[in-house]
Protein backbone atom coordinates (compact mmCIF):
# COMPACT_ATOMS: atom_id res chain seq x y z
CA UNK A 1 0.00 0.00 0.00
CA UNK A 2 2.78 2.43 0.90
CA UNK A 3 4.44 1.90 -2.47
CA UNK A 4 1.24 2.95 -4.23
CA UNK A 5 1.05 6.16 -2.19
CA UNK A 6 4.73 6.89 -2.86
CA UNK A 7 4.23 6.35 -6.59
CA UNK A 8 1.26 8.75 -6.59
CA UNK A 9 3.28 11.42 -4.77
CA UNK A 10 6.17 11.11 -7.20
CA UNK A 11 3.92 11.19 -10.25
CA UNK A 12 2.25 14.30 -8.85
CA UNK A 13 5.65 16.03 -8.81
CA UNK A 14 6.97 15.56 -5.28
CA UNK A 15 10.65 16.48 -5.12
CA UNK A 16 11.18 14.62 -1.86
CA UNK A 17 9.21 11.79 -0.26
CA UNK A 18 9.46 10.98 3.44
CA UNK A 19 7.73 7.98 5.03
CA UNK A 20 7.08 8.03 8.77
CA UNK A 21 7.78 4.58 10.22
CA UNK A 22 8.06 2.76 13.51
CA UNK A 23 11.18 0.86 14.53
CA UNK A 24 10.88 -2.85 13.94
CA UNK A 25 7.77 -2.76 11.75
CA UNK A 26 9.75 -3.60 8.59
CA UNK A 27 8.37 -0.69 6.58
CA UNK A 28 11.59 1.35 6.49
CA UNK A 29 13.49 -1.62 5.06
CA UNK A 30 10.89 -2.13 2.32
CA UNK A 31 10.78 1.43 0.98
CA UNK A 32 11.77 2.02 -2.65
CA UNK A 33 15.05 3.72 -3.51
CA UNK A 34 15.13 7.44 -2.93
CA UNK A 35 12.44 7.49 -0.23
CA UNK A 36 13.53 8.73 3.17
CA UNK A 37 12.40 7.13 6.42
CA UNK A 38 11.57 9.25 9.45
CA UNK A 39 11.28 7.11 12.58
CA UNK A 40 8.51 8.02 14.99
CA UNK A 41 10.21 7.25 18.28
CA UNK A 42 7.77 9.03 20.59
CA UNK A 43 4.22 10.29 20.78
CA UNK A 44 0.95 8.95 19.39
CA UNK A 45 -1.49 10.26 16.83
CA UNK A 46 -1.23 11.79 13.38
CA UNK A 47 0.25 15.02 14.69
CA UNK A 48 3.08 13.20 16.45
CA UNK A 49 3.73 11.22 13.24
CA UNK A 50 4.12 14.44 11.22
CA UNK A 51 6.43 15.94 13.85
CA UNK A 52 8.73 12.94 13.40
CA UNK A 53 9.43 14.14 9.84
CA UNK A 54 10.27 17.69 10.84
CA UNK A 55 14.04 17.40 10.29
CA UNK A 56 13.42 16.17 6.73
CA UNK A 57 11.51 19.31 5.68
CA UNK A 58 13.39 22.34 4.43
CA UNK A 59 12.29 25.80 5.56
CA UNK A 60 9.77 27.40 3.25
CA UNK A 61 8.68 24.11 1.70
CA UNK A 62 5.18 23.10 0.75
CA UNK A 63 4.34 19.87 2.58
CA UNK A 64 1.74 17.43 1.28
CA UNK A 65 0.58 14.82 3.80
CA UNK A 66 -0.88 11.53 2.54
CA UNK A 67 -1.94 8.43 4.45
CA UNK A 68 0.00 5.24 3.86
CA UNK A 69 -3.15 3.13 4.19
CA UNK A 70 -5.05 4.99 1.46
CA UNK A 71 -3.36 3.47 -1.60
CA UNK A 72 -5.76 4.57 -4.34
CA UNK A 73 -4.99 8.27 -4.04
CA UNK A 74 -4.82 9.61 -7.58
CA UNK A 75 -1.65 11.48 -8.68
CA UNK A 76 -3.73 14.03 -10.56
CA UNK A 77 -5.74 14.71 -7.43
CA UNK A 78 -2.56 15.27 -5.40
CA UNK A 79 -1.34 17.69 -8.06
CA UNK A 80 -4.73 19.42 -8.02
CA UNK A 81 -4.58 19.75 -4.23
CA UNK A 82 -1.21 21.49 -4.34
CA UNK A 83 -2.32 23.72 -7.23
CA UNK A 84 -5.44 24.79 -5.30
CA UNK A 85 -3.28 25.40 -2.23
CA UNK A 86 -0.93 27.68 -4.17
CA UNK A 87 -3.77 29.49 -5.96
CA UNK A 88 -5.52 30.30 -2.69
CA UNK A 89 -2.34 31.50 -1.01
CA UNK A 90 -3.39 29.30 1.90
CA UNK A 91 -1.34 28.16 4.88
CA UNK A 92 -3.27 24.88 4.82
CA UNK A 93 -5.55 23.16 2.32
CA UNK A 94 -7.67 20.08 3.02
CA UNK A 95 -8.84 17.52 0.48
CA UNK A 96 -12.60 17.11 0.88
CA UNK A 97 -15.52 15.29 -0.73
CA UNK A 98 -19.29 15.40 -0.56
CA UNK A 99 -19.78 12.01 -2.25
CA UNK A 100 -19.41 9.77 0.84
CA UNK A 101 -21.71 8.92 3.71
CA UNK A 102 -20.53 11.65 6.11
CA UNK A 103 -21.19 9.62 9.27
CA UNK A 104 -18.06 9.54 11.42
CA UNK A 105 -16.12 12.03 9.26
CA UNK A 106 -15.16 15.58 10.19
CA UNK A 107 -17.69 17.97 8.58
CA UNK A 108 -16.28 20.99 6.75
CA UNK A 109 -17.84 24.30 7.76
CA UNK A 110 -16.95 27.02 5.24
CA UNK A 111 -17.25 30.77 5.65
CA UNK A 112 -19.03 32.95 3.06
CA UNK A 113 -15.76 33.36 1.17
CA UNK A 114 -15.41 29.61 0.70
CA UNK A 115 -12.52 29.14 3.11
CA UNK A 116 -12.65 26.60 5.93
CA UNK A 117 -14.04 28.07 9.11
CA UNK A 118 -13.77 24.91 11.19
CA UNK A 119 -13.93 21.12 11.12
CA UNK A 120 -16.69 19.54 13.19
CA UNK A 121 -15.86 16.02 14.37
CA UNK A 122 -18.98 13.82 14.36
CA UNK A 123 -17.94 10.48 15.82
CA UNK A 124 -20.03 11.55 18.81
CA UNK A 125 -23.08 13.35 17.43
CA UNK A 126 -24.72 14.23 20.73
CA UNK A 127 -23.08 17.66 20.87
CA UNK A 128 -23.38 18.47 17.16
CA UNK A 129 -26.16 20.77 16.02
CA UNK A 130 -28.49 19.52 13.24
CA UNK A 131 -27.28 22.16 10.78
CA UNK A 132 -23.73 20.83 11.01
CA UNK A 133 -24.82 17.19 10.84
CA UNK A 134 -26.60 18.03 7.58
CA UNK A 135 -23.30 19.08 5.94
CA UNK A 136 -22.18 16.57 3.30
CA UNK A 137 -18.64 17.85 2.72
CA UNK A 138 -16.13 15.95 4.85
CA UNK A 139 -12.40 15.85 5.48
CA UNK A 140 -10.73 13.08 3.44
CA UNK A 141 -7.41 13.16 5.30
CA UNK A 142 -4.98 14.49 2.68
CA UNK A 143 -3.49 17.94 3.14
CA UNK A 144 -1.17 20.59 1.72
CA UNK A 145 0.58 22.94 4.14
CA UNK A 146 3.00 25.78 4.21
CA UNK A 147 5.67 23.82 6.09
CA UNK A 148 6.76 26.47 8.60
CA UNK A 149 3.17 27.23 9.60
CA UNK A 150 2.44 23.52 9.97
CA UNK A 151 5.23 22.76 12.43
CA UNK A 152 4.79 25.96 14.40
CA UNK A 153 1.11 25.08 14.89
CA UNK A 154 1.88 21.46 15.75
CA UNK A 155 4.12 22.63 18.59
CA UNK A 156 1.06 24.33 20.07
CA UNK A 157 -1.34 21.39 19.68
CA UNK A 158 -2.13 19.71 22.94
CA UNK A 159 -2.74 16.03 23.49
CA UNK A 160 -6.19 14.48 23.78
CA UNK A 161 -6.28 11.09 25.45
CA UNK A 162 -2.51 10.79 25.03
CA UNK A 163 -2.60 11.55 21.28
CA UNK A 164 -1.64 14.64 19.29
CA UNK A 165 -4.04 15.05 16.35
CA UNK A 166 -3.03 16.73 13.10
CA UNK A 167 -6.43 18.37 12.73
CA UNK A 168 -5.63 20.39 15.86
CA UNK A 169 -3.45 22.69 13.75
CA UNK A 170 -6.30 24.27 11.78
CA UNK A 171 -7.81 26.51 14.45
CA UNK A 172 -4.30 27.55 15.49
CA UNK A 173 -3.35 28.46 11.92
CA UNK A 174 -6.56 30.48 11.58
CA UNK A 175 -5.97 32.28 14.91
CA UNK A 176 -2.50 33.26 13.67
CA UNK A 177 -3.94 34.75 10.49
CA UNK A 178 -3.35 31.91 8.08
CA UNK A 179 -5.92 30.91 5.48
CA UNK A 180 -7.35 27.37 5.56
CA UNK A 181 -8.76 26.28 2.19
CA UNK A 182 -10.47 23.14 0.92
CA UNK A 183 -10.17 21.31 -2.38
CA UNK A 184 -13.37 19.40 -3.20
CA UNK A 185 -13.24 16.13 -5.14
CA UNK A 186 -15.76 13.56 -6.33
CA UNK A 187 -13.07 10.85 -6.37
CA UNK A 188 -14.13 8.65 -3.47
CA UNK A 189 -11.53 5.95 -4.22
CA UNK A 190 -8.86 8.41 -3.20
CA UNK A 191 -10.47 8.43 0.24
CA UNK A 192 -10.74 4.66 0.62
CA UNK A 193 -8.60 3.57 3.58
CA UNK A 194 -7.71 0.07 4.69
CA UNK A 195 -8.34 -1.01 8.28
CA UNK A 196 -9.34 -4.67 7.87
CA UNK A 197 -8.79 -7.58 5.49
CA UNK A 198 -12.22 -6.86 4.07
CA UNK A 199 -11.16 -3.30 3.34
CA UNK A 200 -7.96 -4.58 1.74
CA UNK A 201 -9.96 -6.86 -0.56
CA UNK A 202 -12.14 -3.97 -1.63
CA UNK A 203 -9.16 -1.72 -2.38
CA UNK A 204 -7.43 -4.50 -4.32
CA UNK A 205 -10.57 -5.03 -6.38
CA UNK A 206 -10.56 -1.39 -7.45
CA UNK A 207 -6.79 -1.39 -7.98
CA UNK A 208 -7.01 -4.42 -10.24
CA UNK A 209 -9.73 -2.75 -12.25
CA UNK A 210 -7.51 0.30 -12.74
CA UNK A 211 -4.57 -1.82 -13.88
CA UNK A 212 -6.63 -3.91 -16.29
CA UNK A 213 -8.35 -0.85 -17.77
CA UNK A 214 -4.99 0.83 -18.38
CA UNK A 215 -3.75 -2.25 -20.27
CA UNK A 216 -7.01 -2.48 -22.20
CA UNK A 217 -6.70 1.14 -23.30
CA UNK A 218 -3.19 0.26 -24.54
CA UNK A 219 -4.57 -2.52 -26.75
CA UNK A 220 -4.70 -5.63 -24.55
CA UNK A 221 -7.82 -7.86 -24.57
CA UNK A 222 -9.08 -9.43 -21.32
CA UNK A 223 -11.77 -12.03 -21.92
CA UNK A 224 -12.97 -12.13 -18.29
CA UNK A 225 -11.21 -9.24 -16.53
CA UNK A 226 -12.82 -9.98 -13.16
CA UNK A 227 -10.92 -13.28 -13.01
CA UNK A 228 -7.53 -11.80 -13.86
CA UNK A 229 -4.76 -10.67 -11.49
CA UNK A 230 -2.14 -8.28 -12.91
CA UNK A 231 0.56 -6.73 -10.73
CA UNK A 232 1.30 -3.04 -11.17
CA UNK A 233 4.77 -3.60 -12.67
CA UNK A 234 3.66 -6.03 -15.40
CA UNK A 235 4.12 -5.00 -19.05
CA UNK A 236 1.88 -6.37 -21.84
CA UNK A 237 2.21 -5.65 -25.55
CA UNK A 238 -0.66 -4.60 -27.81
CA UNK A 239 -3.04 -7.14 -29.36
CA UNK A 240 -2.26 -9.70 -26.67
CA UNK A 241 -5.19 -11.69 -25.35
CA UNK A 242 -5.39 -12.55 -21.64
CA UNK A 243 -7.79 -15.41 -20.91
CA UNK A 244 -9.74 -16.22 -17.74
CA UNK A 245 -7.98 -17.16 -14.53
CA UNK A 246 -4.63 -15.65 -15.49
CA UNK A 247 -2.25 -14.22 -12.87
CA UNK A 248 0.64 -12.04 -14.03
CA UNK A 249 2.98 -11.28 -11.16
CA UNK A 250 6.14 -9.34 -10.36
CA UNK A 251 8.35 -8.08 -13.17
CA UNK A 252 6.66 -10.08 -15.93
CA UNK A 253 7.01 -8.76 -19.47
CA UNK A 254 4.76 -10.05 -22.27
CA UNK A 255 5.16 -9.09 -25.92
CA UNK A 256 2.63 -8.26 -28.61
CA UNK A 257 0.00 -10.55 -30.15
CA UNK A 258 0.35 -13.26 -27.50
CA UNK A 259 -2.38 -15.58 -26.28
CA UNK A 260 -2.08 -16.20 -22.53
CA UNK A 261 -4.35 -18.55 -20.61
CA UNK A 262 -6.73 -19.74 -19.58
CA UNK A 263 -5.65 -20.46 -16.00
CA UNK A 264 -1.99 -19.56 -16.28
CA UNK A 265 0.32 -18.05 -13.65
CA UNK A 266 3.40 -16.16 -14.85
CA UNK A 267 5.86 -14.67 -12.34
CA UNK A 268 8.97 -12.58 -13.09
CA UNK A 269 9.17 -13.96 -16.61
CA UNK A 270 9.74 -12.51 -20.09
CA UNK A 271 7.72 -13.56 -23.14
CA UNK A 272 8.33 -12.42 -26.70
CA UNK A 273 5.80 -11.73 -29.43
CA UNK A 274 3.22 -14.25 -30.69
CA UNK A 275 3.74 -16.60 -27.73
CA UNK A 276 1.01 -19.08 -26.77
CA UNK A 277 0.67 -20.26 -23.15
CA UNK A 278 -2.25 -22.29 -21.73
CA UNK A 279 -2.95 -23.82 -18.31
CA UNK A 280 0.68 -23.45 -17.24
CA UNK A 281 2.98 -22.03 -14.55
CA UNK A 282 6.06 -19.96 -15.43
CA UNK A 283 8.53 -18.67 -12.83
CA UNK A 284 11.62 -16.64 -13.80
CA UNK A 285 11.51 -18.07 -17.31
CA UNK A 286 12.14 -16.68 -20.80
CA UNK A 287 9.99 -17.60 -23.80
CA UNK A 288 10.99 -16.20 -27.17
CA UNK A 289 8.87 -15.22 -30.18
CA UNK A 290 6.28 -17.68 -31.55
CA UNK A 291 7.03 -20.35 -28.95
CA UNK A 292 4.24 -22.43 -27.38
CA UNK A 293 3.88 -23.56 -23.76
CA UNK A 294 1.34 -25.99 -22.33
CA UNK A 295 -1.20 -27.01 -21.55
CA UNK A 296 -0.11 -28.02 -18.04
CA UNK A 297 3.58 -27.16 -18.44
CA UNK A 298 5.83 -25.92 -15.64
CA UNK A 299 8.73 -23.60 -16.51
CA UNK A 300 10.96 -23.14 -13.50
CA UNK A 301 13.78 -20.59 -12.96
CA UNK A 302 16.34 -20.61 -15.73
CA UNK A 303 14.05 -22.10 -18.36
CA UNK A 304 14.78 -20.47 -21.72
CA UNK A 305 12.52 -21.43 -24.60
CA UNK A 306 13.82 -20.43 -28.04
CA UNK A 307 11.90 -19.01 -31.00
CA UNK A 308 9.22 -21.35 -32.30
CA UNK A 309 10.01 -24.01 -29.71
CA UNK A 310 7.30 -26.04 -27.98
CA UNK A 311 7.01 -27.18 -24.37
CA UNK A 312 3.89 -29.31 -24.23
CA UNK A 313 1.57 -31.17 -21.90
CA UNK A 314 2.95 -32.09 -18.48
CA UNK A 315 6.50 -31.05 -19.34
CA UNK A 316 8.69 -29.53 -16.63
CA UNK A 317 11.72 -27.44 -17.62
CA UNK A 318 14.33 -26.11 -15.19
CA UNK A 319 17.59 -24.26 -15.96
CA UNK A 320 17.38 -25.50 -19.54
CA UNK A 321 17.78 -23.88 -22.93
CA UNK A 322 15.45 -25.10 -25.69
CA UNK A 323 16.84 -24.10 -29.08
CA UNK A 324 14.89 -22.64 -31.97
CA UNK A 325 12.11 -24.97 -33.10
CA UNK A 326 12.97 -27.64 -30.52
CA UNK A 327 10.07 -29.66 -29.11
CA UNK A 328 9.27 -31.49 -25.91
CA UNK A 329 5.60 -32.25 -26.62
CA UNK A 330 4.57 -34.19 -23.51
CA UNK A 331 5.34 -35.93 -20.22
CA UNK A 332 9.03 -35.08 -19.80
CA UNK A 333 11.40 -33.48 -17.29
CA UNK A 334 14.29 -31.41 -18.65
CA UNK A 335 16.59 -30.08 -15.94
CA UNK A 336 20.03 -28.54 -16.45
CA UNK A 337 20.02 -29.29 -20.16
CA UNK A 338 20.75 -27.75 -23.55
CA UNK A 339 18.40 -28.88 -26.33
CA UNK A 340 19.58 -27.99 -29.83
CA UNK A 341 17.59 -26.29 -32.54
CA UNK A 342 15.07 -28.56 -34.23
CA UNK A 343 15.51 -31.40 -31.74
CA UNK A 344 12.55 -33.51 -30.62
CA UNK A 345 12.35 -34.88 -27.09
CA UNK A 346 9.85 -37.73 -27.05
CA UNK A 347 7.28 -38.57 -24.39
CA UNK A 348 8.44 -39.67 -20.98
CA UNK A 349 12.04 -38.44 -21.26
CA UNK A 350 13.98 -37.26 -18.22
CA UNK A 351 17.40 -35.78 -17.66
CA UNK A 352 18.81 -37.43 -14.53
CA UNK A 353 20.72 -34.31 -13.55
CA UNK A 354 21.40 -34.88 -9.83
CA UNK A 355 23.74 -37.54 -8.46
CA UNK A 356 22.93 -36.80 -4.83
CA UNK A 357 25.72 -34.26 -4.48
CA UNK A 358 25.95 -32.13 -7.61
CA UNK A 359 23.88 -31.10 -10.62
CA UNK A 360 25.19 -32.07 -14.07
CA UNK A 361 24.16 -30.96 -17.56
CA UNK A 362 22.75 -32.89 -20.48
CA UNK A 363 23.27 -31.82 -24.08
CA UNK A 364 20.87 -32.88 -26.84
CA UNK A 365 22.20 -31.84 -30.23
CA UNK A 366 20.55 -30.08 -33.11
CA UNK A 367 17.88 -32.12 -34.92
CA UNK A 368 18.38 -35.02 -32.50
CA UNK A 369 15.45 -37.41 -31.88
CA UNK A 370 15.07 -39.19 -28.57
CA UNK A 371 12.82 -42.21 -28.18
CA UNK A 372 9.98 -42.47 -25.70
CA UNK A 373 10.91 -43.23 -22.09
CA UNK A 374 14.54 -42.32 -22.51
CA UNK A 375 16.54 -41.52 -19.37
CA UNK A 376 19.58 -39.34 -19.99
CA UNK A 377 22.02 -39.73 -17.07
CA UNK A 378 24.07 -36.55 -16.87
CA UNK A 379 26.67 -35.54 -17.70
CA UNK A 380 25.92 -36.89 -21.15
CA UNK A 381 25.69 -35.67 -24.75
CA UNK A 382 23.43 -36.82 -27.56
CA UNK A 383 25.04 -35.53 -30.75
CA UNK A 384 23.57 -33.61 -33.66
CA UNK A 385 21.15 -35.67 -35.80
CA UNK A 386 21.48 -38.56 -33.31
CA UNK A 387 18.72 -40.88 -32.05
CA UNK A 388 18.02 -42.81 -28.88
CA UNK A 389 15.98 -45.99 -28.76
CA UNK A 390 12.71 -46.14 -26.86
CA UNK A 391 13.09 -47.16 -23.22
CA UNK A 392 16.86 -46.55 -23.18
CA UNK A 393 18.99 -45.44 -20.25
CA UNK A 394 21.75 -43.38 -21.85
CA UNK A 395 24.87 -43.12 -19.70
CA UNK A 396 27.49 -42.58 -22.42
CA UNK A 397 27.70 -39.95 -25.13
CA UNK A 398 25.94 -40.70 -28.43
CA UNK A 399 27.99 -39.50 -31.44
CA UNK A 400 26.54 -37.28 -34.15
CA UNK A 401 24.13 -39.19 -36.38
CA UNK A 402 24.29 -42.38 -34.27
CA UNK A 403 21.58 -44.39 -32.52
CA UNK A 404 22.08 -44.85 -28.80
CA UNK A 405 20.14 -47.79 -27.37
CA UNK A 406 20.39 -49.45 -23.99
CA UNK A 407 17.72 -51.94 -22.94
CA UNK A 408 17.47 -55.67 -22.18
CA UNK A 409 16.63 -58.02 -25.04
CA UNK A 410 12.96 -58.96 -25.20
CA UNK A 411 12.06 -62.57 -24.33
CA UNK A 412 8.59 -64.02 -25.00
CA UNK A 413 7.38 -66.87 -22.73
CA UNK A 414 5.01 -69.05 -24.74
CA UNK A 415 1.91 -70.42 -23.00
CA UNK A 416 2.26 -68.10 -20.02
CA UNK A 417 -1.39 -67.00 -19.98
CA UNK A 418 -2.71 -70.59 -19.87
CA UNK A 419 -0.38 -71.54 -17.03
CA UNK A 420 -1.42 -68.41 -15.14
CA UNK A 421 -5.10 -69.39 -15.38
CA UNK A 422 -4.35 -72.87 -14.04
CA UNK A 423 -2.36 -71.56 -11.07
CA UNK A 424 -4.28 -72.35 -7.84
CA UNK A 425 -5.66 -69.37 -5.96
CA UNK A 426 -4.75 -68.88 -2.32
Amino acid sequence: MVHWVIAAAREAGAGRVVCVTRAGDGVAEALPDGVESAEQAEGEGTGAAVLAARDHVAAGSTVVILSGDVPLIDPGLVAGLTAAHDAAGAAATLLTTDQLDPAGYGRIVRNPGGLVERIVETKDTTSVVPEELAIREVNVGAYAFEGDALFEALDAVGEIGGERYLTGVFPIIRERGGLVAAHLTADTLSAMGVNTRVGLMEVERHAQRRIVEAHALAGVTFTIPESTVVDIGVEIGPDTRIGPGVSLRGATRIGASCDIGPHTTITDSTLGDDVRVAHSVLVEATVEDTAGVGPFAYLRPGASIGPGAKVGTFVEVKNTRMGEGAKAPHLSYLGDADVGAGANVAAGNITANYDGRSKHRTKIGERARTGVHTSLVAPVTVGDDAYTGAGSVITDDVPDGALGISRPQQRNVEGYAERARERPTE
